[in-house]
């Protein structure tokens, strides 16, 4: 599914007109990248019993979200980062402001996107809103800021740390699987397949913080030991590296347990979440 992905981001990024901007969008969507948002999505709807190739606009919206958060959370205000998939990040590659802008440029392109989408317009507004309010300032945008004011403040409680990496990543991980559900006409279920999601997002930023003291900046295809350089308190440095394997495993077995009650014949996102388990990077 993911050379359909890769196939209706470059159909989105041809509809722009030729500049500086497309360029940087282009460098920073198309260059490599897991898509596992955009596959968690596809995969949760082939779950459902639904034509996957129906979520493309959606999840097309989704990785263009994810990757403006990306080119911005690199910028030298924020993680000030090098290196990202393996190669120069944005504004390394063009300048800051170009960087600023093509982030900008990715996140109003996500939403015109869904709004000239097919999707029926109940659906349509409903993709929108959730999409809106996962990396809005009560999600996304919300775990960004805590996880810069915890460079100054640092984290005592870890309770508190798990909470900025439900907002920071769990929340567009869990509104990928809401996305899917919504298409599907699972409205019902949104608050489970956000569960989900949420639990699998803590999981991944778990995993992040094991792969940035045991991963070299080669393995990892951007900076590794970021979090030491740029004093943020993790799971890893609040409890050990033993005890974030273990709260890591706890996190994806919850969100596999929530996932198997639903009692779907498939399990592609089942194995979705095998293989980010697994991952070296």
């Amino acid at each position: 599914m993911k050379h359909f992905i890769e196939e209706s981001l470059q159909e989105c990024l041809d509809s722009l007109p030729e500049s500086k901007i497309r360029e940087a969008m282009s460098y920073s969507l198309l260059g490599g990248g897991k898509r596992i948002r955009p596959l968690l999505l596809l995969s949760c709807l082939k779950d459902l019993e639904i034509d996957p190739l129906l979520g493309l606009d959606a999840a097309s919206a989704l990785e263009m979200v994810h990757t403006y958060s990306l080119i911005h959370d690199d910028l030298p205000a924020m993680d000030n980062d090098d290196y990202r998939r393996g190669r120069l990040t944005c504004h390394k590659m063009f300048d800051e402001a170009t960087a600023i802008l093509a982030g900008d440029g990715l996140l109003t392109l996500a939403f015109e996107v869904l709004a000239k989408s097919n999707y029926a317009n109940l659906d349509k507004v409903a993709l929108i809103r959730e999409l809106a309010i996962a990396a809005g300032s009560a999600g996304m945008v919300l775990g960004q800021t805590k996880d810069i004011e915890f460079e100054d403040l640092p984290v005592a409680d870890v309770d508190e740390l798990i909470e900025m990496y439900r907002n920071k990543t769990g929340k567009l991980l869990a509104v990928a699987l809401k996305m899917a559900a919504i298409l599907a006409g699972r409205y019902d279920e949104l608050d489970v397949y956000a569960s989900i999601g949420e639990n699998a997002g803590i999981a991944f930023q778990i995993q992040d913080d094991i792969l940035d003291v045991t991963k070299t900046t080669e393995e990892l295809g951007k900076t590794a030991n970021s979090d030491l350089v740029n004093h943020k308190s993790t799971v890893v440095s609040l409890l050990g590296l033993d005890e974030a394997h273990r709260t890591c495993e706890k996190y994806y077995q919850t969100a596999f347990d929530t996932y198997a009650s639903l009692g779907l014949k498939s399990g592609e996102v089942r194995k979705l979440l095998e293989l980010l388990i697994n991952r070296q990077n």
